[in-house]
């Protein structure tokens, strides 16, 4: 599987998203701008890839309180990015060198990123049928996955008979990205619209849906792409268990709901066009928020690296950030 970004003579080097699956083209950022630039326009997305990459933005600062304000200021919902940041400014205050916080931090995230798929295969059973949403695989964490890990690690062991992948618009993460990740990795899948999730689940065609997450808080409140909790509702609604995966990184302990989350809005010119071509009258007026929020109520279980969290969240997230 391809290593979605990379540390390279002195450079961060890292694939431009938005141009896959029609072509591989690589983006060489030397300085904090450009990386900052890169996680703006989702040529590197995903909560987990979008820590690592600011990290090593910081590493290539000269100005680093400067370049931590900058990169701040990209993407609001992805709590990565500032835990990515706190880090790397305490080790500038601490004087450590800010190229190892940043290899460090991308190990961690790889680390964490298999041991929750393994935890959470053992969810799954022999031949299910799971339906994910978005982009969760390498390209988002900068390794393995979080839903798509567990997904891998599941059909590695058996138990994962077919995937559904969701286009995800507006900016078709789930057609583009995902489906050309389970490609490259020979995991069977069926790419359906957004608005499929309804029917497959009401014809008992779905037995798990497994999601990542943006942010989670500490009641167990998940902000997640947009389409994430109509997946939830529509999941409780026919008695399909609903999993969020994610590493401890995205728990933010801070917000104690997710009404506290800060949720972004996008250019509305993402929803009038597809990857470029327009496909509404002219000066349409339309709004693009990027994620939503999923209630603890509907989640069935929270997947991360210290194991499967299960309500009471408060609970259960307490204890995994403890460990």
């Amino acid at each position: 599987m391809i290593a979605p970004l990379r540390w390279e003579d002195k450079a961060l080097v890292l694939i431009d998203q938005t141009r896959l699956p029609a072509e591989e083209v690589w983006i060489r950022c030397e300085e904090p701008e450009q990386v900052a630039e890169a996680i703006r326009r989702m040529a590197v997305r995903g909560a987990p890839a979008i820590g690592v990459a600011a990290a090593y933005g910081m590493a290539l600062a000269s100005d680093v309180e400067g370049a931590a304000r900058v990169l701040a200021a990209t993407r609001p919902t992805a709590v990565n990015l500032h835990h990515a940041l706190e880090r790397s400014l305490a080790a500038h205050r601490e004087g450590r060198p800010l190229l190892e916080v940043a290899e460090q931090l991308h190990r961690e995230e790889i680390e964490a990123d298999r041991a929750l798929a393994a935890h959470g295969a053992e969810l799954l059973s022999g031949g299910d049928r799971v339906l994910t949403h978005c982009n969760t695989g390498p390209l988002a964490t900068g390794g393995y996955g979080t839903a798509a890990g567990v997904i891998r690690a599941g059909f590695e062991a058996g138990k994962v008979r077919e995937v559904w992948v969701t286009e995800t618009r507006p900016l078709l993460q789930g057609a583009r990205l995902t489906a050309w990740e389970l490609e490259r990795l020979g995991v069977p899948y069926r790419l359906v619209t957004d608005g499929s999730v309804g029917t497959l689940l009401a014809r008992g065609m779905v037995d798990r849906v497994v999601v990542g997450a943006d942010r989670i808080a500490a009641n167990g409140d998940v902000a997640n792409k947009i389409g994430t909790y109509s997946a939830a509702v529509l999941a409780d609604r026919h008695g399909v268990p609903f999993y969020v995966a994610a590493p401890r990184s995205t728990i933010d302990p801070g917000p104690a709901s997710g009404a506290e989350i800060p949720i972004e809005e996008r250019d509305p010119d993402e929803v009038t066009t597809v990857l470029g071509t327009p496909v509404a009258p002219a000066g349409a007026p339309a709004v693009n928020w990027a994620f939503d929020l999923t209630p603890h109520e509907l989640v069935s279980a929270i997947v991360t690296e210290a194991g499967v969290l299960e309500p009471p969240y408060e609970e259960s997230i307490a204890r995994a950030l403890r460990r």
